[in-house]
């Protein structure tokens, strides 16, 4: 396989899943001897991580709201429905272009 498709596999497990990543990244991690491929773990990790700790921070937020009488109704709701959704597009668009930036790069590469 490509390396190109093996990054873009990289990426593609970090955004579908946490899990699926530590398990792809960490295979890529102990089992590679490709620096590229090591690089390209270790970002998603990160990228992973910070989205992960925006969500959990957003998590927390809402199960405080959720403690007191009419919060599902309340501003406070909205501004927690509306960051999370900026949180997960803002995931989407980061990895999306990160995996358009390895097929260009792919592509350069064989031409």
């Amino acid at each position: 396989m490509n390396n190109m498709w093996k990054k873009i596999f990289i990426l593609l497990s970090g955004y579908v899943n946490f899990i699926a990543f530590a398990v792809v990244g960490g295979i890529v991690c102990y089992k590679t001897e490709d620096e590229e491929l090591k690089k390209t773990a270790k970002l998603t990790l990160i990228i992973s991580l910070i989205f992960l700790g925006l969500l959990a921070i957003l998590a927390i937020y809402n199960y405080i709201g959720s403690m007191f009488n009419g919060y599902i109704s309340s501003a406070a709701y909205d501004v927690y429905a509306i960051i999370n959704n900026i949180i997960l597009i803002a995931e989407i668009i980061v990895y999306a272009v990160l995996i358009i930036i390895e097929l260009v790069k792919g592509l350069k590469k064989e031409n």
